[in-house]
């Protein structure tokens, strides 16, 4: 017995230094950053800016591959399935990992946003900005709110499609200021543009990298910034929250996971590397040509906080009722 405990304990000593070396080597090969949507979008644009600067930190080529199918469930599922090494990783979205589960019936995905994935940190934001026709008499949310109102059933807001994050921004700030519209939804934020030019709808929500150049034209008003604080990108228009809706936020988001139960010395490290990319002022100047700013939170804890903070905001829209999805 003491001669059997005596070679384990030796099997063990000769073990023990092996792993902690191979833990402390990672990364030794090349990793693979999934996108669960189409080349040449934005968080594909995103992705790709990161990678080619996380391969230089890390010493490792870090590959993007795109996997884009059921409103980014094959990708995200692939990666959730994947083995937690850290060599797969996931570049994911507020929309797959919050906007799409609350649409689909409870069970139908292949994974769970939040038990199938541990987070590294949330990479980039993309401020919302609501536009008006110019035909519509207000120049700041007040003015906007006070003319809706006394328009009852007569208003109306476009949105990039049924249950997406522009047509929830839509709904939370009509239930926030008590406002009565009929929703129009488009297939793209760009194809309704028109519309509201127009005037044939009042308002819309959308993406500030395309309203911006409108609304500098004058093209269309733009009135407020749906994120917490001023955008970088448009710091002289104010916050919905600071013109009369305290607390109001509507944003997109993108962040990178990987599949639970990754090594904790790869997250950490990732979660490093990754905060130092994002911080360069070339990433930041290529991130704001996609329409997107640096996250005000890193790390896994600010990922878990506006993860949370998302599906409580959501799902509370949807109890509403007034997302009809078919």
């Amino acid at each position: 017995m003491r001669l059997k405990a005596g070679l384990l304990l030796a099997i063990a000593a000769i073990l023990m230094p092996h792993t902690s070396a191979a833990q402390q080597d990672w990364p030794t090969r090349g990793i693979t950053l999934v996108v669960p949507f189409a080349a040449g979008g934005g968080t594909d644009a995103i992705a790709r800016v990161i990678a080619e600067k996380l391969a230089t930190r890390l010493g490792q080529p870090v590959v993007v591959e795109n996997k884009a199918g059921a409103a980014s469930a094959i990708g995200t599922a692939y990666v959730a399935k994947a083995a937690p090494d850290g060599y797969t990783l996931l570049m994911t979205t507020s929309s797959a990992q919050v906007i799409l589960p609350l649409t689909q019936p409870a069970g139908s995905l292949n994974y769970d946003p939040v038990r199938d994935f541990r987070p590294i940190t949330l990479t980039a934001t993309l401020p919302n900005l609501l536009v008006v026709s110019p035909k519509v008499p207000a120049g700041n949310v007040a003015e906007f709110i006070a003319y809706a109102k006394a328009r009852p059933g007569h208003m109306s807001f476009a949105s990039s499609g049924n249950g997406t994050i522009t047509h929830l921004i839509g709904e939370l700030f009509n239930a926030r200021a008590g406002i009565e519209a009929v929703h129009v939804p488009y297939r793209t934020g760009a194809q309704a543009a028109p519309d509201t030019m127009e005037g044939r709808v009042h308002y819309q929500f959308d993406n500030i990298i395309w309203t911006l150049p409108m609304v500098r034209s004058g093209q269309l008003r733009g009135l407020a910034i749906t994120s917490r604080e001023r955008s970088q990108l448009a710091p002289d228009i104010p916050t919905v929250a600071e013109s009369g809706l305290p607390g109001f936020e509507g944003i997109t988001w993108l962040a990178l996971v990987a599949p639970a139960k990754t090594p904790d010395n790869a997250i950490a490290r990732l979660n490093a590397e990754v905060a130092a990319v994002i911080k360069d002022p070339d990433t930041v100047r290529k991130m704001a040509s996609a329409g997107a700013e640096p996250p005000t939170a890193f790390g896994p804890d600010g990922y878990r906080a506006l993860l949370s903070e998302d599906i409580a905001r959501w799902k509370a829209v949807f109890d509403e009722g007034k997302i009809k999805l078919k």
